[in-house]
């Protein structure tokens, strides 16, 4: 019996090839986006869990109040740590300060590589629970001057040699041994990228400002990582730590500390006024549902051909009745024939996965790939597809196994005016997924251009950014003199930050007038007094940092925001206080976006401070090809520090890296809207067919009579546009919702304009029109001879 469902199901694919590729390539398309969006989705999910102690390990958060709204952030105080490690030790099992990531200079012999490095206490590597290939986790940063290195390096710095007890150079100026070599961190691991662990008594040592701050509760510029006890909950140790801080500094600032788990970091990093307002889960929401829309399109096209052609199969219908099937024999029968269809797109499915999979991950910022030897995935996969053959199948079972063998038989069987109700339905789901997903595509578009074309406040173009070590910082006044001397850079300058990123955030700034139970928070960036004509600030009151005025290593340049903070009129020439240092206000500047471009500017003071500024700054000649420029600047780098290799970014990439997560989601979103308008249009495609092969007859008559071929495309589209009208006025308050919802988390953000409800309305009239204009004109074209012959 299944042999002959077999048989049946081969032919009639065989007799129907356009409506069998049409289905069959409609489902394959909305498994494989199902597919990639699943393995998507898992990945996200799975974030961290490489970790053997994901459910106990947490980062220590801090929320405080400053501009009279409550922030909340990762950068704690070390003596806030301490005590916590101290005085709550029965609640953890481990406790680990640990410094920011950033790059070192690694050197064996004539092995030169930077890599991203973390200071941090012995028992962060058990913590991790790091796979050691060499060496042993709880012992390996117990020794100063160790490091701890991941695979990728060592062989890197070593080839196939031990590393084990080897030197390394770090920086250029310690000596450190290697103790340790452990296997890279998955690429969806929150340490992925860093290589190296040092230890954190060298921290100490080697940076005199943080030996200082062993005693300073309110420099809040570390990590700290823990472990809590077996017996202990996140929700009772955070209750209990909260307060640490508080009778240290004012009660203004209500400083309080909580645990943020591991489980939450990557999905739900989000805050505001204190309160988790969730994160990177909005975008597994999001792809799921887009991922569950796109397979929905899909069993519906399958549905809509099946159903479309019921009155062809309803003599086979009738007779395998009038012999003797039982209904179930022939639901069970067409459930197979979509059960066939169904692994035919699935191996189709895996084929595009497979060829899809590389430019999945570059465009999506992953690295995933199909789980061959996982038997959960082909479980889950085949459970998948038996499911879709169910949802796909199940009606066009149903209501072909239903229909009456008598009237077949004599004739009279008609599937009648209601018959069609529900193909015009599945059509108008099928255009409000797509329609929807076009606007939103448009409103993600125009919200990153909105955020693009926002004025910046400064000169991005040219703009080079090199973070420096303690040689180069040494050496700044030579090698600013032979890098304008080279002809290829117009001006150098330093500073504490990049032009794209504030590293400081400071209080302690008095002024008169102030309210004192107010603590403002400002930006804070030292810099050279060449750093405004360097990056092309735009002066607004006073003036310019200047070498000509000896006072201006006491001087201020404030934002527009830091003045509208002080509430200060006519600021230039006040006094505003600065950890009670008198320091003059010499100029003020258009607001910059330095960090998020859409968010508030941020309150951002500019100070004289050499000793302090680890970046340099160099605008390149305009007239002057880059390339050739950069040589330049890369050679005087090389004879200044011929042991550090020359690395830098452009202000204006790093700029539009800030985009990067919202343009993945607009292209992942413009992909998905054109493959879910693609599936829709394969189905519009085979019921034009249908309709107009149902209709020859009478577009026969009506040419004999003497209709035009515009007016029988007319009366062949009609239908189908009507549709797609209803389904583009269902779309428009569905996409509006949802969109301005989303656009709440900006704030600086773009509105919903009309004509973008007007342009996927048109836009999905224009393509339905195409879809269906093929095979209306090819019937209107039809010579009418040989349709009405058999009459």
């Amino acid at each position: 019996m299944l042999r002959n469902y077999v048989k049946i199901a081969l032919r009639n694919l065989a007799k129907n090839k356009v409506f069998s590729f049409i289905n069959i390539l409609g489902l394959a398309v909305g498994m494989a986006v199902a597919m990639m969006i699943g393995m998507w989705i898992y990945d996200e999910l799975s974030f961290n869990k490489f970790h053997r102690n994901y459910d106990r390990l947490a980062q220590l958060y801090i929320h405080q109040t400053f501009n009279g709204s409550t922030g909340t952030g990762r950068a704690v105080s070390i003596p806030s740590a301490t005590e916590i490690k101290t005085k709550y030790a029965s609640n953890f099992k481990y406790v680990s300060m640990a410094s920011w990531s950033f790059g070192h200079l690694l050197v064996h012999g004539e092995k030169k590589i930077n890599r991203e490095s973390m200071y941090v206490e012995p028992v962060f590597p058990q913590m991790l629970s790091l796979t050691m290939l060499k060496g042993n986790a709880a012992t390996a940063l117990k020794e100063p001057r160790s490091i701890l290195l991941a695979e990728s390096a060592a062989k890197a710095l070593f080839g196939e040699a031990d590393p084990m007890n080897k030197i390394i150079k770090v920086d250029a100026r310690n000596n450190v041994k290697v103790t340790g070599v452990f296997e890279d961190l998955p690429f969806n691991s929150e340490f992925n990228r860093v290589q190296c662990y040092l230890t954190w008594s060298d921290y100490l040592a080697d940076e005199s400002w943080v030996k200082e701050s062993q005693q300073q509760w309110s420099n809040h510029s570390f990590q700290c990582y823990a472990q809590i006890a077996d017996q202990a909950t996140m929700e009772s140790v955070s209750a209990k730590i909260r307060d640490v801080e508080k009778k240290h500094t004012s009660a203004q600032e209500n400083p309080e500390y909580f645990l943020h788990p591991m489980s939450r970091w990557h999905l739900y990093s989000d805050f505001k006024d204190g309160k988790n307002t969730g994160g990177g889960i909005q975008f597994v929401w999001l792809f799921s549902i887009i991922g569950a829309f796109v397979l929905l399109l899909a069993c519906i096209n399958f549905m809509n051909l099946s159903t479309a052609r019921s009155e062809k199969r309803a003599k086979e219908v009738g007779i395998r009745k009038a012999v003797g099937s039982q209904r179930r024999q022939l639901v069970f029968q067409f459930i197979s024939e979509s059960m066939l269809v169904v692994f035919f797109a699935l191996f189709l499915a895996i084929v595009m996965v497979l060829l899809s999979i590389p430019a999945f991950n570059e465009l999506a910022g992953k690295k995933v790939s199909l789980p061959y030897q996982d038997p959960a995935f082909w479980g889950l996969l085949l459970s998948f597809s038996l499911i879709t053959g169910l949802l796909a199948g199940s009606y066009p079972a149903f209501y072909l196994s239903s229909f009456n063998p008598l009237k077949v038989l004599k004739g009279t069987f008609k599937v009648g005016r209601w018959a069609t109700i529900p193909r015009k339905v599945l059509v108008v789901i099928q255009f409000t997924v797509s329609i929807t997903l076009i606007i939103g595509t448009l409103i993600v578009f125009r919200q990153i251009q909105h955020a693009k074309n926002r004025p910046v406040g400064y000169n991005r173009e040219g703009l080079l950014q090199i973070y420096i070590g303690s040689i180069l910082r040494e050496k700044y006044d030579p090698l600013r003199n032979d890098l304008l001397k080279s002809g290829a850079v117009f001006e150098v300058s330093k500073s504490s930050s990049p032009t794209t990123y504030i590293s400081s955030n400071q209080i302690g700034f008095e002024w008169e007038g102030k309210d004192p139970q107010s603590i403002p928070l400002f930006g804070v960036v030292a810099c050279s007094h060449d750093f405004g004509k360097t990056i092309g600030w735009q002066i607004k009151e006073g003036r310019d940092f200047s070498r000509d005025y000896a006072t201006d290593s006491t001087a201020f340049v404030l934002n527009e925001a830091a003045v509208k903070l002080t509430g200060l009129k006519n600021i230039v020439g006040k006094i505003i206080r600065y950890n009670g240092k008198a320091c003059q206000v010499v100029g003020v500047v258009k607001d910059m976006v330095m960090e998020s471009p859409y968010t508030p500017i941020k309150p951002t003071i500019f100070m004289i401070n050499y000793g302090w500024s680890n970046v340099f700054n160099i605008k390149l000649m305009p007239n002057v090809p880059v390339e050739t420029a950069v040589k330049k600047v890369e050679a005087i780098f090389k004879k200044h520090d011929p042991d550090s290799p020359f690395s830098f970014q452009f202000a204006d990439v790093e700029y539009d890296a800030k985009f990067r997560a919202e343009e993945r989601v607009g292209k992942l979103a413009r992909i998905f809207a054109t493959l879910a308008i693609f599936i829709s249009c394969l189905g519009l495609f085979g019921l034009a067919s249908f309709v107009a092969e149902q209709r020859i007859k009478e577009i026969g008559v009506r040419k004999v009579l003497g209709a035009s071929v515009f007016s029988l495309w007319g009366l062949l589209s009609k239908d189908f546009v009507r549709l797609v009208i209803i389904s583009f006025l269902i779309a428009i308050p569905i996409a509006y919702y949802f969109l301005s919802d989303w656009l709440k988390q900006y704030e600086y953000r773009t509105d919903i304009s009309w004509w973008i409800f007007g342009i996927s309305g048109l836009g999905a009239a224009i393509i339905t029109l195409l879809t269906v204009s093929f095979q209306a004109i090819k019937a209107a074209l039809m010579n009418p001879v040989r349709s009405l012959r058999s009459e």
